[in-house]
């Protein structure tokens, strides 16, 4: 294949993990450390992510442990937590800081799937994007015949419905993840 075609489904591919990392921070009623990924602290001034002040484990299904590495940042942890979109109460244990995940609700799970759902779409414009880009790049190009051109371009719609097909694989188990009880 050629490099033109392996960079452009490099850059597909970064679309379906970077969907893949968003879609593990979604609330789906199971603990994982991964949900607390986008929250920071406020630790000496400067937001800092908090898996960097402390280590978050998962010692039940659905719930958190938080130890902070200080424990004077336990305040700054719980305030950080609040502010966030998690919708989950920190219990603060003196040392430790414990998050019960909530089961979720038959809608609250539908609501869940249609932002896990808008997630893939913008993905798949990511990836048409791309796709856009290298067929201008192609198309642009005056060393490649005709034939080259066709067969490259071919070459970027497989790779272009390969990555399509992965998004929506990716989709697919998040929901099924969601909608199982």
């Amino acid at each position: 294949m050629d490099e033109l075609i392996l960079m452009a489904d490099e850059q597909m591919k970064k679309s379906a993990d970077s969907l893949r990392t968003t879609l593990s921070s979604l609330r789906t009623g199971k603990a994982s450390p991964a949900m607390l990924n986008g929250i920071n602290v406020d630790y000496y001034g400067e937001p800092t992510p908090l898996n960097q002040i402390s280590s978050v484990s998962s010692p039940e299904p659905r719930q958190l442990l938080i130890k902070p590495y200080d424990k004077n940042d336990i305040k700054n942890i719980v305030a950080a937590i609040n502010a966030s979109d998690l919708g989950i109460n920190p219990s603060n244990e003196g040392n430790q800081i414990r998050l019960i995940i909530p089961a979720l609700t038959e809608e609250r799970r539908r609501e869940i799937v249609k932002q896990a759902r808008k997630y893939g779409e913008e993905a798949k414009i990511a990836v048409r994007n791309v796709r856009r880009e290298y067929v201008d790049l192609i198309k642009d190009d005056d060393s490649y015949t005709e034939d080259m051109q066709k067969r490259m371009l071919d070459d970027l719609q497989k790779v272009h419905d390969d990555a399509i097909k992965s998004i929506d694989t990716v989709i697919a188990e998040k929901e099924k993840e969601l909608m199982s009880i």
